[in-house]
Parts: structure tokens; C-alpha cells; sequence
């Protein structure tokens, strides 16, 4: 069984090519999804981890997904690479 890859700014799983973040050369990112990483850089560069929380949260409500579900994405988000190294 494969592991699957997230997204380490939103949590996204990266099951798809189609939905991995690019480099600046073209090549699908591992570490980031379509959303939050393109051409090597950060849609919202100025977004911090409150914002994304508010976010995941938002989109996984909009689709209905149980609210423990909700709870356990926006728990792993600090530990993402990405809110990682901005922790003090």
C-alpha cells in the first residue's frame, strides 16, 4: 500500500497528480497542493495559520463532513512543514 502524500499548508490529501502544487520549472510539488503552492511560491504568502484554520475548516463544513472530522484536520495543521518552522 502506497502512502498517501498532504498538502503541508492545508492538509489535502496529494492522491492526485492533478492536484499537486508546481515548481518554478514545472515540476508537481510533493509537499503542496494546487491551492496553496504555485510556481514555487505561496498563493497567500501573508496567510497564517489562524487564517488557514479558518479556511479548512470552512471548506470542510461547506461539504458536510462530520464535525470530529473538522476537529482533527485543523488539529494536524501546526504540524504541517509549512506552520512548522513559524512556531517559536
Amino acid at each position: 500500500m502506497e502512502d498517501i502524500l498532504f498538502c503541508q499548508s492545508c492538509g489535502m490529501p496529494l492522491n492526485a497528480e492533478k492536484l499537486k502544487g508546481t515548481e518554478n520549472n514545472g515540476i508537481k510539488s510533493n509537499d503542496y497542493c494546487k491551492y496553496c503552492y504555485v510556481n514555487s511560491d505561496f498563493k497567500n504568502p501573508e496567510m497564517n495559520l489562524d487564517d488557514m484554520k479558518n479556511v479548512v475548516k470552512m471548506y470542510m463544513e461547506k461539504r458536510k463532513l462530520p464535525s470530529y472530522m473538522i476537529q482533527k484536520a485543523v488539529n494536524i495543521l501546526p504540524a504541517l512543514k509549512r506552520w512548522k518552522s513559524k512556531q517559536q
